[in-house]
This record gives C-alpha cells, sequence and structure tokens, in this order.
C-alpha cells in the first residue's frame, strides 16, 4: 500500500488544475504553469479543491507509480503557487560568485572561472558581504529543475573533508575528518 500515494492533493484558491485525454496534468497558478505526462493507468479524480491519484490495481508497479505521481503533481501544485527556493553557500579563501542575466559566473580555486547559464525558468542572485561567505539564490516554480541545477553547481566544487572547503546548501551539515597526525618518538 502507497501511504504516499493515498494522500490528499489540496489545491489552493488561485490554481487550476486540468487533465488532457492523452493522461497529461497541467497546474496553472499565480507564479506560472507547469505540466506533466502520467502513467496510462494511473488517473487523477478531483472532488471540489481536493485532488486524489488513483491506482487500478495493487500490482508493485501500480503501487510505486501512485505514490511517484501523487508526489509529482503535489510539487507542482507548490511550485505555482508558493514557488521554491535553494540556497547555496560557497566555503573557501577566494571564492566568488556573481550572476548576470542568467549565467553564474563562479571562482572555485582552478586556474579559471566556471561559467554556467542557468534555465531562464530559473531566477538565480548572488550575495557577497563581508565577512561572510558568497551566497547563491535559485527561485523557481520547477522542484525537479531547481534540484537539478544546485545539484550541478555543488559538483563543481564538491566539500572536502578535511577543511570543509567547496559548494554546499546553507545549513547542511558536513562530516569532517582529523588529518594526519605525525608519530612522536
Amino acid at each position: 500500500m502507497s501511504r504516499i500515494g493515498n494522500k490528499i492533493i489540496e489545491v489552493p484558491a488561485g490554481v487550476t488544475v486540468s487533465v488532457s485525454d492523452k493522461n497529461e496534468v497541467t497546474v496553472k497558478g499565480p507564479k506560472g504553469s507547469l505540466t506533466q505526462k502520467l502513467d496510462r493507468d494511473i488517473t487523477i479524480e478531483q472532488e471540489g479543491a481536493n485532488l486524489s491519484v488513483v491506482r487500478p490495481t495493487d500490482q508493485k508497479r501500480h503501487k510505486a507509480l501512485h505514490g511517484l505521481y501523487r508526489a509529482l503533481v503535489n510539487n507542482m501544485v507548490i511550485g505555482v503557487s508558493a514557488g521554491y527556493r535553494r540556497e547555496l553557500e560557497l566555503v573557501g579563501v577566494g571564492y566568488r560568485a556573481n550572476a548576470n542575466n542568467n549565467v553564474l559566473e563562479l571562482s572555485l580555486g582552478y586556474s579559471h572561472s566556471i561559467f554556467l547559464a542557468v534555465p531562464e525558468e530559473i531566477k538565480v542572485t548572488t550575495l557577497t558581504e563581508k565577512g561572510q561567505n558568497p551566497k547563491i539564490f535559485l527561485e523557481g516554480i520547477d522542484k525537479e529543475l531547481i534540484g537539478l541545477v544546485s545539484a550541478k553547481i555543488r559538483s563543481l566544487r564538491k566539500v572536502e573533508p578535511y577543511k570543509g572547503k567547496g559548494v554546499r546548501f546553507i545549513g547542511e551539515q558536513v562530516r569532517r575528518k582529523a588529518g594526519k597526525t605525525s608519530a612522536k618518538k
């Protein structure tokens, strides 16, 4: 039994959900619209301001898709109504970030700067304050796309466990290791 799939999706005011004949869900809200194609076996029922995802049988495949599509539709509803935001920070001496026209310029300790083109669906801003680590803020309505872009930025300089330098999410706990110690004999 899928516990996630059985949960009801509450649709806030100002958000409309429509399902086409080709089993394609479109969610429109104040921040934009998103579309997701569903599996042919999964259906969506709407009762007033609530949505429920229904599976035809208790096969293992249907159970897996039940929870998946419920989570995807719920993320779409939240995205078009409230939006998503990811925050990253650059920890390291000389690490810098600069955003200009959805092109992110990163200086991460390499011999060259890294230029990353961010999709136009995502708004990217940077913040550099004296005495603080540079921060990168990603905002948008598509949770999957924001996660993909933030993971790409993070992979450019992963956090190393000895000094803790690298790109990390704000609030992320980094497991630190002890360095080498010399033998005293």
